[in-house]
């Protein structure tokens, strides 16, 4: 029987925990099932059009099932955080494995991120596209098309924001099991949200508002696209170039610290 009402959903969750009934972890799995499309939804905004969304569902299913079998009530959390964690995880711990990108592609990654930390340095400012363009002697439609290859990296690591109708937000790291790290790794993790902060303020307005309404907000490239009156396609670029610019900014301060 469907799960229709809060009350349903408690029982639910009450007799799972209990005894491990499969009949309630199914109907619990159906009831959630549509987290998975909304993950995959997002992952796949990132990737190739040759990726097939249904692919990364079955993938993140996975996840929800792992979700909802290790799931503790008592942690304090909503299961809806927990799980678009989990599942995110898990569609790309497949994607991983798969090695689905080209040695190529990564090549011209780094290559970008060089130029990038390059001219970060020498500049005191983050590069423009003509910038870096004129630094990898390419023309800016040339990097215009590397930018969409190099999207298909689209498994970059970032202090994500999700913000759930209760009016919680919290990061996917927050949403990870205690693992009991102590006040130092409390601290690594501020100072990496200090860190994230001033990166992002390094940046373009333009690279601000596509990953502002992409991490913070949840609105597709297609929907940026609609805010700054530019294609989807322009968007994308856009933010491939902040990610890897974000890496770049990154690893600097990391060696400065050194």
């Amino acid at each position: 029987m469907a799960i229709e009402t809060e009350t349903e959903l408690e029982k639910t969750w009450a007799g799972y925990k209990k005894s491990g009934k499969q009949s309630d972890r199914d109907e619990l799995i159906v009831y959630y099932a549509p987290l998975v499309k909304y993950v995959a939804s997002r992952v796949a905004a990132g990737l190739p059009q040759t990726v097939d969304q249904s692919d990364l569902v079955s993938y993140g299913m996975f996840g929800l099932i792992d979700a909802i079998t290790k799931f503790d009530p008592e942690r304090g959390f909503k299961f809806e955080t927990y799980a678009i964690a989990r599942i995110k995880g898990a569609v790309l711990d497949e994607l991983r494995s798969i090695d689905w990108v080209p040695r190529s592609v990564r090549s011209k990654a780094k290559s970008v991120e060089r130029a990038m930390a390059k001219l970060e340095a020498r500049l005191h400012r983050a590069p423009t596209d003509e910038e870096i363009a004129a630094e990898l002697d390419l023309t800016s439609q040339q990097l215009a098309g590397l930018y969409k290859q190099i999207s298909s990296l689209g498994v970059v690591a970032l202090d994500e924001m999700l913000s759930f109708n209760s009016g919680e937000s919290l990061t996917f790291g927050d949403t990870l099991a205690d693992r009991r790290d102590g006040p130092g790794r409390t601290y690594e993790r501020v100072e990496m949200r200090q860190l994230l902060a001033e990166a992002i303020n390094k940046m373009n307005e333009r690279e601000k508002i596509v990953l502002t309404l992409y991490y913070y907000e949840n609105l597709t490239l297609a929907d940026i696209g609609k805010v700054l009156n530019v294609t989807e396609s322009r968007v994308c670029q856009i933010h491939t170039k902040a990610v890897l610019q974000l890496r770049t900014l990154l690893a600097s301060g990391d060696r400065e610290l050194a």
